[in-house]
């Protein structure tokens, strides 16, 4: 993606630690996420709580 990961730029700014998986490079993050019923990235874990797509007021609040 063009300038970055906006995802993964918001949690870096905000100071949290995550862990990312690249479904392009890891045959095994992908069928993790194909296994979760998902097909588009991101899809950011939180706690169990799942969130498609960078929604900012929703990672916002699980990572408060």
């Amino acid at each position: 993606m063009k300038g970055g990961d906006p995802v993964k730029e918001f949690l870096s700014r905000r100071g949290v630690p995550f862990t990312d998986k690249n479904v392009r490079e890891d045959p095994a993050a992908l069928e993790e996420l194909r296994a979760m019923g998902y097909s588009a990235v991101p899809v950011t874990i939180v706690d169990g709580q799942r969130i498609v797509g960078f929604d900012r007021e929703a990672i916002e609040r699980a990572t408060s």
